[in-house]
């Protein structure tokens, strides 16, 4: 019957996910020593059921890396100023640790630094409690447009050379790895679009590439006087223009010569949603740990994870060993997603307006590494 199940499994997948290789995603399960998902992380009234999908979905696939978006979730102590309402507790963060520790997952806390201090009209936590910090005060979050708008105006940045804002960015990182006891943290520093901005007194005559750097370093630094590893989104250390990759999943405002500046520990998430472009490779090369990031392309996900296989093959074993694996990315809040996962694994997908795309990329991750796929 288990045979018979993968089976019936297997064709599914291929006729659904044309890029599923049942013997290259086989040992991508085996191989690969990154197997990972970043969410954000739940909130405290849906914990239970996250937990209960960490141990009856992620567990049993073999992931081992979960990177929580966890942001101002977090009850602090440091500075409860920036507390979101209602936030996990010392005891909420406790059980997610116990049933990750339970099944080998590692977990990493994520809380975005430099950009993505805003969205749409909202100005987080940190510049609405600091907006000494902010890079570019004179652009209003009240007055958000639609992308694009004559602002420039994506998300928010705080200045990295202001001289009180790692008193109070590094306050809140320690806290939450102590509560997470993790090695590890995720800076975000996706998507910066503000940076060295003309009308900043500190940052306005320095070269981006530098002051992008000049952050990774400091906050790698930082973490590395506890003996924790630094992780973040590539998209800033590619050239948009050069590669084609354009404005979003690589940079046009000139950080992207920062990848030859910045300490070769510093683990490399690299995302591309729209294809899978081969820039992990180039990460290797450079001297970086790296994974694929996909999201909600069933068919492009498996495919990076495809990829990923074959590069590792293919490759000069020191190059080989950088590269790392596979993260899958959510980006809804943790509920929503779940809602949507169990509404499809459930069969019951009709009468619902919202795509789901996410759901079913998740799924096929899932299935490409599940054990059961060797069994």
């Amino acid at each position: 019957m288990k045979h018979c199940s993968f089976l019936l499994l297997t064709v599914s997948l291929m006729m659904l996910f044309p890029s599923f290789c049942p013997a290259a995603e086989e040992e991508a399960a085996e191989s690969l020593p990154v197997r990972g998902l970043a969410i954000e992380a739940p909130k405290p009234g849906g914990l239970d059921r996250f937990l209960t999908f960490v141990e009856e979905e992620l567990a049993p696939a073999h992931f081992n890396l979960l990177i929580l978006r966890v942001d101002w979730n977090y009850a602090f102590e440091s500075h409860p100023e920036l507390r979101d309402p209602n936030p996990l507790t010392r005891e909420d963060v406790g059980k997610i640790v116990a049933v990750c520790r339970k099944h080998g997952i590692r977990v990493v806390p994520q809380i975005n630094l430099l950009g993505h201090q805003s969205w749409a009209e909202q100005t987080y936590a940190l510049l609405r409690e600091y907006p000494q910090f902010d890079e570019n005060p004179s652009v209003k979050t009240a007055n958000y447009k639609p992308w694009p708008n004559p602002e420039g105006l994506y998300c928010k940045s705080y200045c990295p050379l202001h001289p009180g804002v790692h008193d109070v960015v590094f306050a809140v990182v320690d806290e939450l790895c102590d509560a997470f006891e993790s090695d590890g943290f995720h800076a975000g520093m996706d998507e910066v679009f503000y940076l060295g901005e003309a009308e900043c007194p500190r940052c306005h005559d320095h070269d981006k590439a530098e002051l992008f750097a000049g952050e990774v370093t400091l906050i790698r630094d930082h973490l590395a006087e506890k003996g924790r590893q630094l992780m973040i989104w590539g998209d800033r250390l590619l050239d948009g223009r050069t590669t084609g990759l354009g404005e979003w999943e690589a940079s046009y405002n000139d950080t992207w010569p920062a990848i030859d500046m910045i300490p070769k520990d510093v683990f490399i998430c690299d995302w591309h949603y729209e294809r899978a472009d081969l820039t992990g490779v180039y990460f290797a090369t450079k001297g970086f740990n790296v994974a694929s990031c996909g999201y909600r392309n069933p068919d492009l996900c498996l495919q990076q994870i495809s990829d990923m296989v074959r590069f590792r093959k293919q490759s000069a074993p020191e190059t080989a060993a950088r590269l790392q694996g596979y993260i899958h990315t959510i980006w809804s809040d943790a509920n929503s997603f779940l809602n949507r996962y169990y509404t499809l694994k459930s069969g019951n997908d009709e009468g619902t307006s919202r795509p789901r795309d996410d759901a079913r990329a998740l799924q096929a991750v899932i299935a490409a590494f599940s054990p059961s796929a060797s069994q």
